[in-house]
C-alpha cells in the first residue's frame, strides 16, 4: 500500500496505536509536545542521533524491523552510558515514495520491540516526505540522581579500565554483509549467511547494556567515567582521556574478542584487534573504576579489566604481550563529503 493512499496522519495513528506506556514519568504522548514528569531530586539526560540511508545503514541487507530496533538501541545506550535509566524516546523519519505502508509498519515493529525490551515509552512520533531515501532522527530521555551520573570526564590516575563485553563482532558482521552484497550485485549469487549468526546479530540487532546498571547497583560500585563503544575502542577511550585530561594503558591480550569474531576475521584475512579498536557499533560499556574497588570486582564475571588510567603526560598506548607500546589513534569514523 502506498503511503499516499492513507495519508500521513492516518499512518501515524496506525503506528502509534501499538505502543503502551510503561514509565510513570510519561504524562502525555503524541500531542504537540510530549509531557514527562521530573522528580525534584532527579536530573534528566537527553541525547539525539541522526541516521542517513547510504551512510549509516544500507537497506539492501538491513531489514526494516532490525533498523527500527537498532536506532532505538543506539539512543538508549547513550543514556545507559551516563549511568542513567532510559525512559522515553522520540522518533522522526523522512521517507520517500518508494517505501510502502508495510515497510514503515515493519520499521515501527522494530521500534516497538526495542521499547518493550528496554521499558521505554515512545512519546513523540513524526513522519515527513523525503526526496532521497530514508532519514531517521531519534532522541532518548533518561533520568538519574545527580550523584549517580557518570561522565567521560571523571577518570583518575590509577583507575582500572573495564569493558562490559566482547567487541569487534558488529564490524565483522558488517564486513560479511558488504561482501555478500558485492557478490550478489556482480554475479547475482544469493547471499550465503549461514554460520555467521553471532556477528550478524551483533551488527543488525545489538543490545544496549541496560543490565550493567543493575550490576553496578548490586555490588555498590560507581564508575568514575563511562562511555559506550559506538565508534570503536580507540575512539571511545580517547574521548575519556581527552575529557578527563588523562592517559591510558590498554593490554592487547585483555581485550575481549569472541571466538566467533576471530573465526570470521581469519576467514576474511582481517586483523581482529583492528576490528575491536576501530569497528564500533558494539554498544558495550567502557568505564573506569577506582583501584580501591579491585577487591570487590576481582571475582565478578560481568566485565573485564583491560587496562588502567595514567597521567596525561604518558599518553594513550596499547601494550602488546611482548611489552611493546603502540600509540592509540582514532580511526573509527571520519567526516567525508563530496
Amino acid at each position: 500500500m502506498d503511503i499516499s493512499e492513507i495519508g500521513k496522519f492516518a499512518l501515524l495513528d496506525r503506528l502509534n496505536s501499538g505502543f503502551e506506556t510503561k514509565q510513570q514519568s510519561t504524562i502525555k504522548a503524541f500531542d504537540d509536545a510530549a509531557v514527562v514528569a521530573a522528580a525534584s531530586n532527579k536530573t534528566k539526560q537527553i541525547c539525539s542521533a541522526v541516521f542517513l540511508e547510504g551512510i549509516h545503514f544500507n537497506l539492501v541487507y538491513t531489514p526494516m524491523k532490525h533498523l527500527g530496533y537498532k536506532v532505538v538501541t543506539y539512543a538508549v545506550s547513550k543514556i545507559v552510558a551516563m549511568n542513567a535509566v532510559p525512559q522515553q524516546i522520540l522518533v522522526s523519519a523522512g521517507v520517500s515514495s518508494r517505501f510502502s505502508v508495510q515497510d514503515i509498519e515493519s520499521f515501527y515493529e522494530g521500534i516497538r520491540a526495542a521499547c518493550s525490551e528496554y521499558s521505554v515509552d515512545l512519546v513523540e512520533n513524526n513522519l515527513t516526505a523525503s526526496l532521497t531515501g530514508m532519514t531517521i532522527s531519534v532522541t532518548a530521555v533518561g533520568e538519574a540522581s545527580e550523584n549517580s551520573l557518570c561522565y567521560r570526564s571523571g577518570a583518575k590516575v590509577h583507575d582500572l579500565l573495564c569493558l562490559s563485553g566482547s567487541i569487534g563482532a558488529a564490524y565483522m558482521g558488517l564486513q560479511v554483509l558488504e561482501r555478500e552484497r558485492r557478490i550478489f550485485e556482480t554475479n547475482h549469487v544469493q547471499p550465503k549467511l549461514e554460520g555467521y549468526d553471532y556477528v550478524l546479530q551483533k551488527q543488525l540487532r545489538p543490545q544496549a547494556r541496560l543490565d550493567m546498571l543493575k550490576t553496578f547497583e548490586e555490588h555498590g560500585i560507581k564508575p568514575s567515567s563511562m562511555t559506550d563503544i559506538a565508534d570503536g575502542l580507540a575512539s571511545d577511550i580517547l574521548h575519556i582521556c581527552k575529557q578527563s585530561n588523562a592517559g591510558v594503558r590498554i593490554y592487547l591480550d585483555k581485550i575481549p574478542i569472541a571466538v566467533e569474531t576471530f573465526a570470521v576475521c581469519e576467514e576474511m584475512n582481517f586483523d581482529a584487534v583492528t576490528a575491536a579498536l576501530n569497528g564500533g557499533d558494539d554498544f558495550e560499556l567502557l568505564f573506569t573504576l577506582p583501584v580501591t574497588d579491585y577487591e570487590t570486582i576481582k571475582s565478578l564475571s560481568d566485565f573485564e579489566i583491560i587496562g588502567y588510567i595514567t597521567d596525561s603526560s604518558q599518553g594513550a598506548y596499547l601494550v602488546t604481550p611482548e611489552g611493546n607500546e603502540l600509540k592509540i589513534k582514532a580511526q573509527g569514523w571520519t567526516f567525508v563529503t563530496e
